[in-house]
């Protein structure tokens, strides 16, 4: 049997591939940025903060989680959640190091 799609590009391109889906959801960005405004764990209602269905935002929650980029608790009703920040950082490191490669700055096309 053949390699799988995924299997034919690097480690490095397939977590960054996985990186860019995970942030490629409007939503999702709103939810990170919310996040990171609070300054703290969120514990309230992201339903009333965003605009969003609360079935929505638990699926973008749960994408963001298995991500890795947040963490967080759920106690009943309670649902807490914050950055990851080791996580975060090595997204950061990821993003980074893609978008400073240097490119040929020319007028050929």
């Amino acid at each position: 049997m053949g390699i799988t799609k995924s299997e034919m590009y690097t480690n490095e391109q397939n977590q960054l591939a996985a990186l860019f889906k995970v942030l490629g959801h409007p939503a999702r960005i709103a939810i990170l940025q919310y996040i990171i405004d609070q300054k703290t764990c969120i514990c309230n209602d992201l339903v009333e903060e965003l605009g969003l269905a609360q079935a929505t935002i638990s699926q973008h929650l749960k994408e963001l989680k298995s991500s890795g980029i947040i963490q967080g608790s759920i106690e009943g009703k309670s649902i807490c959640y914050c950055i990851a920040p080791v996580v975060w950082k090595e997204f950061q490191s990821d993003f980074n190091r893609f978008f400073n490669q240097d490119i040929n700055d020319n007028s050929c096309c």
